[in-house]
């Protein structure tokens, strides 16, 4: 028997933290870190005779992500209690959603093009599958389509402390906080491409401001579900499917879904096991060994004893909330890339960078309006005004200046009261004092002077004291006119108009 081909197959559950302020139940506030144990109550604590309450903004939070990711949100859920021991898990049982989730059938688009070059559509190791049709591949190629199966609101539990090996303690500050779980169907095809999903999964959560998405804080970690299909003598198997937990950066679940694979491939050639659709094996990602390692197994949902939420009613979703909620979402970041390229003949660095966040695309966007020169807006904000915001660790909407500056000086540049190098010195002064640019430019006397006659009494003074350069200009040395240029320019203390005094130096040297 030999094997023909392989291919991965692979599906995320992606657990998001939601930017509510209190918790999902109860009203403890919602934030991380801080003295354990210090923001809990009866309800997170799972306490006898505790009563659960949706807080405020939960389900709105999550219709958003429904919306952000195209899907359906429903007009009557519920809650339901999923039964399983842990210890972190207080009351033995998480509230969640099983049947009736709040969002269903959507979709994210992955772009292709931040994909190695073999793993795009249309590289040699790129095999759409069967199983998802024509469908999943979009616009010539630049996107394959993941769908999403569910979105469902559930709680978080809390975290166990492990310290220097001697004694575990349990935190329970984040029992309780208010999640969303987005389930996939396996519509992956390697493990970069499950990476590229939790990142654009990231970026357009954190755009429509539904969560951080800090994966070091562990307010988003993925569950990777991967098995095999394997092409053996004409005929198709398939492998058990192993579900990797908790991964926590893009690198790990690139690292754990490759050795999975590696794994499942070969206990496939030495080891078959029969695959059985309602059987998985639960396993984590051991960072110190580079391997994945079995934490234990479970047969069906059944291990579950999914119940119906006794202590909170099934209610309705207004359509007042749903339409809130797709007016949160607005125009997101990919669509916003290829509008901005398209508008404003942008680089795919330019807009890639302009639409890191929402704040900024929108500041540029501002700034860009009345501006005579959009592509000279985009280099001042991503040159200049983005290095000041690293170096003081502020946001753009923190910083002092509006985007009226930015445009006012792109404008002052192009009609020619300043110069470029002018320019900067007018930034840092507009970063200072906050004051418009031609309120600076006037008040330090930087317009430039394009007066023909005063500038060419510079460059006949310039000329006169270079006698060599007009021996070497002579000679065919045609580089002389610009250092002469620059000579006028130090002279004039950079107020000369740069292209008078360059289209003078010409004239007089081609005169003489």
């Amino acid at each position: 028997m030999a094997i023909d081909r392989y291919e991965i197959v692979i599906g995320c559950e992606i657990h998001t933290q939601l930017l509510t302020k209190t918790k999902a139940f109860c009203a403890c506030e919602n934030r991380y870190g801080g003295m354990p144990n210090t923001r809990v109550c009866p309800v997170c604590l799972g306490l006898p005779g505790a009563m659960p309450r949706i807080s405020k903004g939960y389900v709105e939070l999550g219709a958003v992500a429904g919306q952000a990711l195209n899907c359906k949100i429903a007009r009557f859920t519920k809650f339901d209690r999923k039964h399983y021991f842990y210890p972190d898990l207080t009351k033995g049982y998480q509230i969640t959603q099983y049947d009736i989730p709040l969002c269903t059938d959507g979709h994210v688009d992955l772009p292709m093009h931040k994909l190695p070059k073999d793993q795009q559509m249309g590289g040699e190791n790129f095999r759409p599958k069967n199983f998802i049709g024509e469908d999943c591949i979009l616009e010539n190629g630049k996107y394959r389509r993941v769908r999403v199966e569910r979105i469902h609101l559930e709680e978080d539990v809390g975290k166990s402390l492990h310290l220097q090996g001697a004694h575990s303690y349990i935190d329970y500050n984040r029992s309780g906080t208010p999640l969303i779980e987005i389930v996939t169907k396996p519509d992956m095809s390697s493990p970069e491409e499950a990476a590229l999903f939790m990142e654009t999964v990231q970026e357009i959560l954190r755009y429509v401001k539904v969560t951080n998405g800090n994966l070091e804080e562990g307010n988003m970690r993925c569950d990777a579900n991967i098995n095999l299909n394997v092409w053996e003598d004409g005929k198709l198997w398939h492998t058990p499917i192993s579900e990797i937990k908790n991964l926590n950066s893009f690198r790990v679940i690139r690292d754990a879904c490759t050795y999975e694979a590696k794994r499942q491939l070969e206990e496939f050639i030495n080891d078959r096991q029969e695959f059985n659709p309602g059987f998985k094996v639960t396993m984590g990602w051991d960072e110190e060994k580079g391997q994945t390692v079995v934490q234990r197994t479970k047969n069906s949902f059944v291990d579950y004893r999914f119940v119906v939420e006794p202590d909170i009613k099934p209610f309705s979703v207004s359509e007042e909330l749903i339409s809130r909620a797709a007016e949160k979402v607005g125009e997101l970041p990919e669509a916003k890339r290829n509008r901005l390229k398209k508008e404003y003949k942008l680089s795919d660095f330019d807009v890639e960078t302009l639409t890191t966040t929402r704040e900024l695309s929108l500041w540029f966007e501002e700034a860009a309006k009345d501006a005579k020169d959009v592509k000279k807006v985009a280099n001042w904000i991503l040159a200049e005004l983005l290095a000041v915001l690293n170096e003081s660790g502020k946001t753009i909407s923190e910083i002092s200046i509006s985007p009226k500056h930015i445009t006012s000086l792109v404008n002052c540049i192009e009609d020619g009261k300043i110069t470029s190098a002018q320019g900067k010195e007018v930034f840092s002064a507009m970063l200072e004092s906050g004051k418009m640019p031609e309120e600076i430019i006037k008040e330090k006397g930087l317009e430039v002077v394009s007066d023909n006659s005063a500038i060419e009494a510079i460059v006949d003074s310039v000329i006169a004291a270079n006698p060599k350069a007009i021996q070497d200009f002579k000679s065919g040395k045609t580089n002389v006119v610009g250092w002469l240029t620059g000579q006028v320019m130090k002279e004039s203390k950079g107020k000369a108009n740069p292209k008078t005094a360059s289209a003078l130096v010409n004239q007089k040297l081609s005169a003489l």
